[in-house]
């Protein structure tokens, strides 16, 4: 009897593509990527060549093992966070320089497995030095100013980020919860609706005077979505249910429907936000006696 799977590259079930362009469009590649990773071998290999160096030799060779751990650790976050500040029009620069002190941790666990090879004070320092300048060099540095957020009200700025923040949480949480139901076309169609989401948060970001009509949806509903998404995958991990698979795709259709219905009313407000101030800028010339031509509409 013939069994049908599902794979990576395997068609949906209504055997047409039209969510091939979505689908890719959601796809979220770690910026971090392999170079990053390749950064916890040089720990490795002093941690491997450090066992048989005796009392001293093991223990200079554990420590400078942990410190390039650790500057690989904070590197490949330094990235992903670069990479967040990047895609955003507003954001504000990260609190911690992670590349640079992973810069810095890189040319001191460098120096201290010089040391153990070679004692004195010289030719660490030369290692470490050399170490850091080709790391910031490869590498680059952090974000070290803000986008975006001029004459932008900083208090408002911190309450976006702060229900930002916990949205990030929220689909962080279901994007956890769906990876356990093993389904993948519900994991494509639950990507879709938090691109949908973080479209709404990206409005917001932009715009702080929004946060107010959306609290409610990146928030409360957000909140709701992701309580029935760890159910979903509770029960579905269980039965395999069909009829709660169903009816977990259309709660995702409605829910994405109406974030994208909310993105663009808070776009269409803002734009008449600012058809309004231009307006009174203008009120307020002609009342100064600067008479301003008005282009006609073509």
């Amino acid at each position: 009897m013939a069994q049908k799977f599902g794979g990576k590259f395997s068609p949906d079930k209504s055997g047409t593509s039209g969510g091939d362009a979505s689908r890719r469009a959601s796809v979220r590649v770690d910026p971090a990527g392999a170079r990053a990773n390749l950064m916890f071998l040089p720990a490795v290999l002093v941690l491997f060549t450090s066992l048989a160096a005796g009392a001293m030799g093991l223990t200079l060779g554990v420590v400078a093992a942990g410190v390039l751990a650790l500057s690989a650790w904070l590197l490949r976050d330094g990235l992903r966070a670069e990479a967040e500040f990047a895609s955003r029009k507003v954001a504000r620069a990260p609190g911690i320089p992670r590349k640079l002190f992973s810069s810095a941790l890189a040319g001191l666990g460098i120096a201290i497995a010089a040391y153990k090879v070679e004692p004195g004070l010289i030719a660490p320092l030369l290692f470490g030095a050399v170490t850091t300048g080709l790391h910031v060099f490869s590498f680059g540095i952090d974000p070290m100013k803000s986008k975006g957020m001029e004459g932008i009200d900083q208090f408002q700025t911190d309450r976006v980020a702060r229900a930002v923040e916990k949205a990030e949480a929220h689909l962080d949480a279901m994007r956890d919860a769906i990876k356990r139901a093993g389904d993948r076309q519900i994991e494509a169609r639950l990507e879709r609706f938090q691109d949908t989401v973080r479209n709404m948060l990206r409005t917001v970001e932009e715009d702080p005077r929004d946060l107010t009509a959306a609290r409610k949806f990146i928030g409360v509903y957000l909140m709701g979505a992701r309580d029935a998404t760890i159910k979903f995958a509770d029960i579905y991990v269980r039965s395999a249910d069909k009829q709660v698979r169903e009816d977990y795709l259309t709660l995702l259709s409605d829910l994405e429907t109406n974030f994208d219905a909310k993105t663009q009313t808070l776009l269409r407000d803002s734009h008449t936000d600012l058809e309004v101030e231009i307006e009174v800028l203008r009120e307020r010339l002609e009342r100064e006696g600067v008479h301003l031509t008005r282009n006609s509409p073509n």
